[in-house]
């Protein structure tokens, strides 16, 4: 009759349920990662469990352009060297973040939250996209750069927000091809994010 394997005392396996719970990571990944933990000193376990529920207590939306942020606006909002009049649509903070890896864009950002996906039950309401609207039409916006990911849901939001600007006489463009169809922006390395933004195509819906 076979045992079951030694998984620890109570306290590791917590630590490796947890962590295995992370994304791209396995229960033999976040065996290793709990021993490393381990075996670091206590200041380092200390600041890591502080930064990660600092995630949690600290970080509130950008009232403006409804990315992460740490205080009232977020830095890239406050930043003065900003083009105020360019806006980059990305679906979600993670692809803010690809994209200012990438050093290429020095307008600003407005986050959506999603994308439109209505057999999930996601229409405009659950976006910030009355917000986008709003903003772009109090500051004088003279271009929206839509970068929603280029898969189906991503190219439904971008042809949506394109109508939508189209009314109100704002210039669209699209982010170029160079993100294949069906990936995704935050997984793109930064060349390819950085030609896409540079290389981008006017869009009309009509």
């Amino acid at each position: 009759m076979s045992h079951p394997s030694y998984l620890g005392p109570e306290s590791f396996r917590k630590a490796v349920n947890e962590l295995a719970k992370l994304p791209g990571v396995g229960e033999k990944t976040a065996q290793r990662l709990a021993m490393y933990l381990v075996r670091a000193d206590a200041d380092y376990a200390k600041a890591l469990a502080e930064s990660v529920w600092g995630l949690k207590t600290g970080l509130e939306l950008c009232p403006q352009c409804f990315s992460l942020s740490d205080k009232d606006l977020c830095s890239i909002c406050l930043d003065a060297s900003r083009d105020q009049e360019l806006i980059c649509v990305v679906e979600d903070p993670s692809d803010l973040l690809a994209i200012e890896q990438s050093g290429y864009f020095k307008g600003t950002y407005h986050v959506l939250h999603g994308s439109l996906a209505p057999l999930k039950g996601v229409g405009p309401e659950q976006l910030k996209i009355h917000q986008l609207m709003q903003r772009a039409t109090d500051r004088k916006v003279r271009e929206v750069i839509l970068a929603t990911n280029p898969d189906v849901e991503g190219e439904a939001t971008a042809l949506y927000l394109a109508r939508l600007f189209l009314n109100k006489g704002i210039s669209t463009s699209r982010i170029a091809m160079g993100i294949p169809m069906g990936g995704h922006l935050e997984y793109a390395d930064h060349v390819t994010l950085g030609r896409a933004i540079e290389e981008r195509r006017n869009f009309n819906p009509r």
